[in-house]
């Protein structure tokens, strides 16, 4: 007999398999498509790279540019662009890496048009991150026509450092090379002394020199002008607030590289120890996880890292404006047309805003004050307020004393002006927003390729008013914990090349003077060093100038330097300390006693000279006995030794990494 063939599919398998493909089906179909999440961004998507559209859509005839690295000339920029309106004009603020700035030549087709340039010199005479293209634009373009341009340059910068606000003093000359027109003198801000008056004292003249420029009068408008409208949220998705992201959304749930200062990456805390054996202060050392992050430096570059505010402070401002601190807000820009949705990523609670993106330690700017003189109840203070923000001379003593030299911050003044009580939209409006901290790396990634190293003094003081002051950056960073509760911590940050780099010859010798935490970048140098010497390649001399105060209390990493002056890898290791005796001995008094080494190695051996640390004085001093140096062991006239270690600094054999 024949055996019946069997059907490939039972009926039942037939039935499986039709309601597997159903389900599937109903499945994609009713698939909610996922929610896109919102980015806070400065600018559309759609980004008009010409400004000049942009004003003649917006009726604007002032453009204030700005060439900021700490926020500072982007604020002064807004307050520049805000007082256009006083004067019957209408201004926007402008970052110059948003738009085209090959378009300067065309604002002379908007009528009675200016270019206004606040540009802040960061590093060593360089232009800060967001000006680099348009400082190169203007280096390379010398058949540009810019004889339509009327403009004037408030440059920021800070007199303790070489090379003196050279970014707005080059932007200055080089726009009249190209045929601009100046129609007001270019202004010096310098932070070492008092950057605030420096701004007021130049803007009160600069503006009735435009409206006579222009033939314009001026309104006398002196009443507030709100940038921003609050708008409260009731029943938000609470996925759709920014918790304290920098910039996307959820960025610090679900970490995408490449990362930087607008996508900072949250590395794991894995060291955090106290350096210094005694002693009041507290210096530390920090080692940074980027495993994984794909994030590459090299020894001399900067951390930069993204700190949060006391939450004691924000609570304090809580209480004493009365407000629900975790309400869902948003401040909407009510220029519709204004790259500059809101003055920080929105939606928000008040309670982020003011622990991650509002600067509430620093004394509040004069223009603060004024804009909230109005919410005083008490006429006295209203009158105290107006009169600080004016640029009468007993104005700006009052300032000067009662808020730059009391170091009050907004807490300090609220309490201590009873009768003001701003609204807090309002506050939070004016605040600037909380800058990321630089620190150099104290490590090699040639030897730490997955670390980042980072040390630091804690900054706390005594204010005149009897308050304590606390660095916000150190103490946040001296609080990082390796674990937390069981949880690591973190800590958001992103890498700042930077040009301070050991000789591309490992045979020239290096000269390093580091006190203090200025020792940092001179870690990873030394690590390096010593890295090259175990791959068998020939270093030359490597020599370490380092300064403390007391040898048995913050002779920080001295285990590790006494190590590399064993294994060879230091050379010479001298240092100063500067009250273990009588009279003070600084890293400057060694460079002295040992001028003909000194000498040898610079003048005949091609050394580099590195030098890292404060500033006002040490780097300065130390310059000066350079120059002394080269007076007495080259025989050259004071004018010459200056000179010689000019050269030095132009060919970068002279670098220094230095903050004030």
């Amino acid at each position: 007999c024949t055996l019946a063939k069997e059907p490939l599919f039972s009926n039942l398998d037939i039935f499986l398999f039709s309601l597997i493909v159903g389900l599937l089906i109903y499945w994609f179909m009713s698939r909610k498509k996922p929610e896109p999440i919102p980015e806070f961004k400065k600018a559309p998507t759609t980004r008009e790279t010409s400004f000049i559209e942009k004003m003649k859509k917006t009726g604007k005839n002032i453009i204030v540019f700005y060439g900021s690295q700490t926020g500072t000339a982007e604020e002064f920029a807004n307050r520049l662009s805000k007082d256009a309106q006083r004067y019957g004009m209408k201004g926007m603020a402008a970052d110059p890496e948003e738009y085209d700035m090959g378009e300067l030549s065309r604002l002379s087709e908007i009528e009675n048009a200016l270019a206004i340039f606040c540009m802040a010199t960061y590093g060593e005479g360089d232009p800060t991150d967001n000006a680099q293209d348009f400082y190169d634009w203007l280096q390379e373009n010398d058949d540009e026509d810019l004889s339509g341009l009327n403009y004037t340059v408030f440059a920021l910068g800070n007199k303790t450092y070489e090379h003196y606000n050279a970014m707005g003093k080059y932007v200055d000359k080089r726009l009249e090379e190209l045929g601009a027109k100046r129609i007001f003198d270019l202004g010096l801000g310098d932070d070492d002394g008092n950057l605030e008056e420096d701004f007021i004292s130049w803007r009160e003249q600069f503006w009735p020199a435009v409206c006579e420029h222009f033939g314009v009068e001026a309104l006398g408008d002196e009443s507030s002008i709100r940038q921003y409208e609050l708008k409260e949220h009731t029943d938000i998705n609470m996925n759709k607030v920014y918790t304290g992201e920098i910039g996307r959304l959820k960025s610090f749930e679900v970490q995408k590289p490449p990362f930087d200062s607008k996508n900072p990456f949250l590395a794991p805390v894995t060291v955090n120890r106290r350096l210094n054996k005694g002693g009041d202060r507290h210096l530390m050392h920090l080692e940074l996880d980027i495993t994984g992050s794909k994030i590459r430096y090299e020894s001399g570059d900067h951390v930069a890292v993204f700190p949060t505010n006391d939450s004691a402070l924000v609570n304090k401002l809580g209480q004493i404006l009365g407000v629900d601190l975790d309400v869902v807000i948003s401040l909407n820009n009510l220029d519709d047309e204004s790259n500059k949705k809101h003055p920080f990523p929105c939606p928000t609670t008040y309670r982020t805003a003011l622990t991650h993106y509002l600067d509430i330690t620093h004394p509040p700017r004069t223009n603060v004050l004024y804009e909230l003189a109005q919410y005083a109840s008490d006429p006295k203070d209203q009158e105290a307020m107006r009169k600080m923000a004016s640029s009468s001379p007993e104005g700006k003593a009052l300032y000067q004393s009662w808020v730059l030299d009391a170091s009050r911050n907004i807490l300090a003044i609220l309490e201590d002006m009873p009768s003001l009580r701003p609204p807090i939209d309002h506050l939070c409006e004016l605040m600037p927003r909380l800058q990321a901290r630089y620190y150099s790396i104290a490590s090699s990634s040639k030897v730490h390729p997955n670390s980042i190293h980072i040390c630091a003094v804690v900054v706390e003081y005594k204010t005149k008013t009897g308050r304590i002051n606390k660095g916000v950056a150190t103490n946040w960073l001296k609080n990082k914990l390796v674990t937390d509760n069981g949880h690591k911590s973190t800590v958001p940050m992103y890498i700042r090349k930077s040009q301070f780099r050991l000789p591309f010859k490992a045979t020239n010798p290096v000269i390093m003077i580091g006190p203090g935490t200025g020792i940092a970048p001179f870690m990873g140098f030394i690590q390096e060093r010593g890295w090259l010497k175990q791959q068998g390649k020939e270093v030359g001399e490597t020599v370490m100038y380092f300064g403390c105060r007391h040898k048995n209390e913050d002779y920080i990493y001295q285990e590790e330097l006494e190590e590399a002056e064993r294994n060879g890898v230091l050379t010479q290791l001298k240092v100063a300390f500067s009250r273990d005796q009588e009279h003070k001995v600084y890293v400057q008094h060694l460079l002295k006693n040992n001028k003909e080494d000194l000498w040898k190695l610079i003048h005949t051996e091609n050394a580099h000279i590195y030098v890292c640390g404060d500033a006002r004085n040490m780097a300065k001093d130390v310059q000066t006995t350079f120059h002394e140096i080269a007076e007495e062991m080259g025989g050259m006239m004071r004018t010459q030794a200056t000179d010689y270690i000019k050269k030095l600094m132009t060919k970068g054999r002279y670098s220094q990494d230095v903050w004030s």
